[in-house]
């Protein structure tokens, strides 16, 4: 049975020997790639993504064992056949030892070579296939603890296992909450690059002037406080996963930056001169429709288009149910280890409160109401335990609030213009006290509120506040960095 172009990466500094070698794999039907040193063989595993390698111990520059153990760190599940005109049994155990699929002695027969590189390509294929149906069952079992038993979920299951086979770029659509960084995870750890770095960077909590050093690097001497060198996020998260959150923040001129390095796949420090590579998948998340964005100006066409190889829209709590009482159920006991109490489940009026709820906030905010509900609660959790307002969580208006209301007698507010009113009182409280706490860094304060930076800037204009003009956002931001 004759071999379907099987690519072997044939390895020996004797050009007659590699000749013939190769006329008789060709015959069999595979594809010889020839090298006649270690290094250029190495190089050739990377370029050309061979499926097997026979290799000779003796090369003139690295031996057969070291491209074996160069080879092995660059693919696992590569293997790697050495021959040699000098038998020997220490050899043999050494090159065993060092993970080799087969050694074989010069002179061997044709049939022999044949049989063994056979051999190598069906064990390769056969881990591979072991290899990306347990990456599908911990991708399976991952998101439906995290996230739940829905058909919503297991719809995400499937479109995750798609496109983690592929090295495209991927838009993740969600509200805020909604568990896009859960899924970008999912996809990194179901992909090829699993064993490599997921390095999410959110967008929103970077200020402009400090985003290309973040996430291209800088050098020494840059910009003012520059002491040292520095790798931005992309050589971080080399030969793995770039999760870049929040991207509507990311600045026009980041955009074109970004644009660039996704299709030069190249990046360049801040106040360097030197390309350097970079092998990197990207994924994005947005809380809003990105088209829409790029439509309207605010987020650069061509890097939408760019990005838009796939996109998977995450659905909001109160569009999948019955994942709400299993995710409530799941973080009462993770609050009950943390807090060692026994608090035993929900009341009939709790459950209908959970379900009936819009929950604005997804589920980071389940999971702080339940958090809240199970350090107040006793022997099980009920209705006035929640901490839910009773408008199935319909946002405040965000328009002014009027100091009286026409459709109230005596100049009293409407009950929901009362409570609006008193969010708007809290949550300005809220901002100036983050504000005096960080010196008046809104990038600081953004981080302990837990919101963006964008949101921090919108709120701080709609309230009118006013920060400390003597420790800007960005001297702090660097600061903390360094």
């Amino acid at each position: 049975m004759k071999a379907a172009g099987h690519k072997v990466l044939l390895v020996d500094d004797e050009v007659e020997f590699c000749r013939v070698i190769a006329s008789i794999l060709e015959a069999e039907g595979f594809s010889p790639v020839l090298a006649h040193d270690g290094k250029t063989a190495v190089q050739k595993v990377r370029l050309e993504s061979p499926e097997v390698v026979i290799t000779d111990v003796r090369l003139p520059d690295i031996d057969g064992l070291e491209v074996l153990q160069q080879v092995k760190k660059l693919d696992p599940d590569l293997p790697v056949v050495l021959i040699t005109g000098h038998a020997g049994i220490p050899q043999a155990v050494e090159a065993m030892r060092a993970m080799a699929h087969d050694y074989l002695a010069k002179p061997f027969e044709a049939h022999e070579l044949i049989r063994v590189v056979h051999r190598a390509v069906a064990e390769r294929e056969l881990r591979l296939k072991l290899k990306k149906l347990e990456q599908r069952i911990n991708v399976n079992r991952t998101l439906t603890d995290i996230m739940g038993p829905s058909d919503a979920v297991k719809q995400l299951v499937v479109e995750v296992n798609l496109v983690a086979r592929s090295d495209f770029n991927v838009i993740l659509i969600g509200e805020t909450g909604s568990g896009k960084e859960v899924v970008a995870r999912a996809i990194h750890q179901a992909s090829h690059r699993s064993r490599r770095p997921f390095v999410p960077v959110d967008c929103g909590a970077i200020p402009e002037t400090l985003v290309e050093g973040e996430l291209f690097g800088y050098e020494k001497g840059a910009f003012t406080g520059a002491v040292s060198a520095k790798r931005g996020k992309f050589e971080l998260a080399e030969g793995g996963t770039l999760f870049l959150d929040e991207i509507l923040n990311l600045p026009l001129g980041s955009q074109a930056k970004l644009l660039r390095a996704l299709q030069e796949k190249t990046i360049s420090h801040l106040g360097g001169v030197t390309p350097r590579a970079i092998d990197v998948r990207v994924l994005v998340a947005a809380n809003q429709n990105l088209e829409a964005a790029a439509g309207s100006g605010k987020f650069r066409v061509d890097l939408f288009f760019r990005l838009n190889e796939f996109l998977v829209r995450i659905p909001p709590l109160r569009e999948r149910k019955e994942d709400i009482m299993f995710l409530a159920k799941r973080f009462l006991d993770l609050t009950n280890a943390e807090l060692n109490k026994t608090v035993q489940g929900f009341s009939q009026g709790a459950v209908d409160a959970l379900l009936d709820f819009a929950w604005p906030g997804n589920v980071r905010q389940l999971r702080s109401t339940i958090r809240r509900a199970v350090l107040v609660a006793d022997d099980i959790v009920t209705k006035r335990h929640l901490d839910i307002a009773p408008n199935k969580g319909e946002p405040a208006p965000a328009t002014e609030i009027p100091a009286t209301s026409p459709n109230m007698a005596g100049g009293l507010l409407s009950l929901k213009l009362m409570v609006a009113g008193s969010i708007a009182t809290v949550e300005r409280a809220a901002l100036i006290k983050a504000l005096r706490r960080v010196h008046g860094n809104k990038a600081h304060a953004a981080r302990l509120l837990q919101i963006d930076y964008k949101t921090m800037q919108s709120k701080i204009k709609k309230y009118g506040i006013t920060t400390d003009k003597n420790d800007s956002d960005e001297n702090q931001a660097q600061t903390e960095q360094d």
